[in-house]
């Protein structure tokens, strides 16, 4: 299975993404930031074919919009946390501008729009080059160290933002970085596993490790050992079944690993 590139760069890729989206997926979950995750995932779907129809690369629009937007949610709530109110106002608006979009993009002439678009929605893991597989393990790494940079005071600030905020926490800055960091993964998340997807990945491993543990460190550990394991094992499963999409299989997984640790959290 390795003796193939394509495979070896899905590796590469997804690695670094699954990490990324394991650690800030568990703060993401702990914060209760799990919708302004979905409204980014349709971000950066809308993000990709606005690149399209302007004629540029479909990674500026997927990291443009999405960390625009993220700014923007985050500016709009308390300490930086959109509520649901802001989130669904940004929904809104998104899915109207990508219905537009869209309409706009079916006009083209252009044979590959149709592929554009599936590719979004989808991922194309499997279609990622070298290039593009060492600039996602660069981010997917970079979102990594970022977020255990501020793992501690974030953790403070969102389990008692106003004591934090009294001993001199930016909870407002902190706030706005995880928005970031959350824009960051699901564009970059949506070039592997699609815009439909991706929120999957981010929710469902922190999800299962906020299930199984209270501890941080170790919660944070976990989810990011279950979305890399639901990564690896999607790409392998895949590649035994080739009818079976690796964005399929990769969140399949994910979301097995949120319910079995669910259940096991009834049963004990």
């Amino acid at each position: 299975m390795l003796s193939h590139e394509f495979i070896r760069n899905a590796y590469l890729a997804g690695t670094f993404i699954a990490l990324a989206c394991g650690v800030v997926g568990w703060f993401t979950v702990l914060r209760g930031q799990v919708f302004a995750g979905d409204a980014l995932s349709h971000v950066a779907f809308v993000g990709a074919i606005a690149a399209a129809v302007i004629g540029v690369d479909e990674r500026v629009g997927l990291f443009v919009l999405t960390l625009g937007l993220a700014a923007v949610m985050a500016g709009l709530g308390a300490r930086a946390q959109a509520n649901d109110v802001t989130i669904g106002v940004v929904f809104s608006w998104v899915l109207g501008i990508g219905v537009l979009l869209i309409a706009v993009l079916s006009t083209s002439s252009s044979g590959g729009n149709g592929l554009i678009v599936a590719n979004t929605l989808f991922g194309s893991i499997f279609g990622l080059g070298a290039p593009q597989g060492i600039a996602a393990a660069a981010i997917g790494l970079g979102a990594v160290l970022a977020a255990l940079a501020i793992a501690r005071p974030l953790l403070y600030a969102s389990l008692d933002p106003e004591l934090a905020g009294l001993h001199g926490v930016p909870v407002r800055a902190l706030g706005l970085a995880l928005a970031l960091l959350i824009g960051i993964v699901t564009a970059e998340g949506t070039q592997a596993i699609g815009a439909l997807l991706v929120l999957g990945l981010i929710a469902a491993p922190g999800g299962a490790a906020l299930a199984l543990t209270s501890k941080p460190y170790l919660g944070m550990t976990l989810s990011a050992a279950i979305a890399l394991a639901a990564m690896w094992g999607g790409i392998a499963l895949s590649y035994a079944i080739p009818s079976l999409p690796p964005s399929t299989a990769i969140i399949a997984l994910a979301v097995g690993a949120y319910a079995l640790a669910s259940v096991s959290t009834i049963a004990l």
